[in-house]
């Protein structure tokens, strides 16, 4: 597990967009998030969760910490949210939500590729969607955008 700076996380309730009307799309996807989370078998509750980033409706990380119901399953994860497929992602790559982000698309074009070249996607990050070309493209361009549109500033802000 990445060290992992908690000062610049705000707790969800803390929470604050550009205005009251981004602030309400972060809890919409807030809320996106913890039902995904909330989703797997595993997951014994939320115990704090914490935004990390986030543009509107397009996309959000957060990171949660959780009641894991078995020892293989962390009990710290990123979850991306928003207009892409949603993902929980371990925090070993990942110490701060610009870079889960970048591992979210890294691990999301394994699957576009996959697609696109007719392998299976089984063993990879699980999209909620059928593996069609179509699919594929789609993903692919939403990556581009938050890639070259929110990751790139992302990090020049930094």
């Amino acid at each position: 597990m990445a060290q992992i700076d908690f000062s610049g996380l705000p707790h969800v309730e803390s929470m604050r967009g550009e205005d009251d009307s981004e602030t309400i799309e972060f809890q919409g996807l807030h809320r996106k998030a913890k039902a995904f989370l909330g989703s797997f078998s595993w997951c014994g509750g939320i115990n704090t969760a914490r935004f990390g980033l986030g543009v509107s409706n397009i996309v959000a990380v957060f990171l949660f910490e959780i009641h894991p119901l078995r020892r293989d399953v962390d009990d710290i994860l990123w979850v991306v949210v928003g207009d892409i497929p949603p993902a929980y992602l371990v925090t070993d790559d990942a110490p701060d939500p610009a870079r889960a982000l970048q591992v979210y698309i890294r691990e999301m074009r394994k699957w576009v590729e996959a697609v696109r070249s007719g392998r299976t996607v089984k063993s990879l990050i699980p999209v909620d969607a059928p593996p069609t070309s179509g699919n594929a493209e789609a993903l692919a361009m939403r990556l581009d955008f938050i890639e070259r549109e929110i990751l790139d500033r992302y990090r020049e802000e930094s």
